[in-house]
């Protein structure tokens, strides 16, 4: 296929737009992103021994706005003026008490590793949320991988039918390849409940006609495909291959939460956080090897209180299903589920702003079930006042390096990026030994 004129072949972008438009007009499709770099190759670092998980699947639980560790996992029963009206209750665990809005996921504490003590350098949004998914510093001049992307990178797919990595009402800026390219990053999935779109043929196109415009589009690319034979065009190639493959699996069933039984949908929820759990469960037993699921609404500067009893409640359903479910499926052991955050909530409690809680990385809480991590197990301490961390100090990429452990993953393994610049999946981070079982 020869590029119109006004397309010069120097601007990559352009001709990327191109053949992405070009794609939709033949086939009536909408196909995968495009591989925009190369590859990074191993720098042949040999991976420090470490601890190691079972998990073959990460199921990660976001929540989007800075999740408040005091009224949720690290409460201060002694501290009324820290805790306000919010109430303390026991779980499962002895030793272990949550906030009053987590009756259920009190009752699973035995299959939970709560971290009391994490920190982080970042406390705005934007960057919180990037440091938390890609374990570096938001920077202008590089695009890091998400860690489904690391996951992908170093790990390989399961299944090479559907996407290893998808992104449930996530942000694609969060969820991208970042250096590694568009073929490893998320499968975007808005509302659960609508599955994957355009993954499916046009119901105006009949298959003999669909398939005869493939066979045009692969007569057309062909001579395009052999005169700019670059990493680009062969990445965009790929994906595209992967998208028709897609298109043609029974596995795309593992998209549509319908097939599910009335009552398994119950367990889990109708909100749409609920909705993504139930979705996550499927995809893992279909192979998926990554799944973010985002829970919003965390951002409490007004009305704390309010906002976290609908937070926690919708979060409170969703999550103790989701351990549930994939326990009596036998898929928890090999699953680790993640719920992360990035950032907590300040102790003192904003009176001008109705009592509200602002922004506060010095120390909040993140969770661990599954995959080969211990159950009813604490990690870290904050002090009395929840203010900072008192013991054993967990910093994000700590975090993202336990996750790559738990997954057996070579966790401190450098990789080179296109520039030559090298990275790993949790930058200089160490796994946390104490939480593996």
């Amino acid at each position: 296929m020869n590029l119109p004129d006004d397309i010069p072949h120097g601007d990559e972008p352009t001709r990327r737009r191109f053949m992405a438009t070009a794609a939709r007009m033949c086939l009536g499709v909408h196909v995968l992103p495009f591989l925009s770099a190369a590859t990074a190759a191993a720098a042949g670092t040999a991976p420090a021994a470490g601890p190691k998980g079972k998990a073959k699947h990460v199921i990660y639980l976001y929540m989007n706005g800075g999740m408040s560790h005091l009224d949720t996992f690290d409460p201060k029963p002694k501290k009324k003026d820290v805790m306000g009206p919010m109430e303390v209750i026991p779980t499962k665990v002895d030793g272990i008490q949550v906030g009053q809005h987590l009756p259920k996921t009190a009752a699973m504490m035995d299959k939970i590793t709560v971290i009391n003590s994490m920190n982080s350098t970042q406390g705005a949004h934007e960057q919180g949320t990037y440091i938390m998914h890609t374990s570096y510093a938001l920077r202008g001049t590089i695009k890091h991988p998400a860690l489904g992307a690391w996951v992908l990178q170093l790990g390989g797919r399961i299944n090479q039918d559907i996407p290893g990595f998808v992104a449930v009402d996530s942000s694609a800026e969060f969820a991208s390849g970042g250096f590694f390219g568009a073929k490893f990053g998320a499968a975007l999935v808005g509302n659960a409940t609508d599955g994957l779109q355009d993954s499916k043929r046009p119901g105006d196109v009949p298959p003999e006609d669909f398939d005869r415009r493939l066979s045009l589009a692969d007569k057309l690319n062909k001579q395009f495909h052999d005169r700019y034979a670059n990493a680009d065009v062969k990445a965009y190639e790929e994906l595209y291959r992967e998208a028709i493959r897609l298109m043609n699996s029974k596995d795309l069933a593992a998209f549509d939460i319908r097939q599910e039984t009335e009552e398994t949908r119950k367990l889990y929820g109708t909100g749409r956080f609920a909705q993504g759990c139930l979705l996550a469960r499927r995809l893992v037993e279909h192979g998926v090897r990554f799944v973010e699921v985002q829970l919003g609404g965390w951002d409490t500067h007004y009305d704390n209180f309010t906002a976290i009893q609908g937070r926690c409640q919708e979060f409170d359903q969703a999550y103790a299903a989701l351990l549930e479910d994939l326990h009596k499926r036998g898929k928890l052991q090999d699953t680790l589920v993640v719920v992360a955050t990035e950032f907590g909530r300040t102790p003192v409690i904003n009176t001008e702003h109705k009592m509200g809680r602002d922004h506060h990385p010095e120390a909040f809480t993140c969770l661990l079930a599954g995959g080969g991590i211990k159950g009813g197990f604490k990690y870290g301490e904050t002090d009395a006042s929840g203010a900072k961390v008192k013991d054993k100090l967990v910093n994000v990429q700590d975090f993202n390096a336990t996750i790559a452990a738990a997954l057996g993953l070579p966790w401190n393994l450098t990789i080179m990026s296109p520039s030559q610049r090298p990275f790993q999946i949790a930058d200089k981070g160490k796994p946390i030994a104490e939480v593996f079982a």
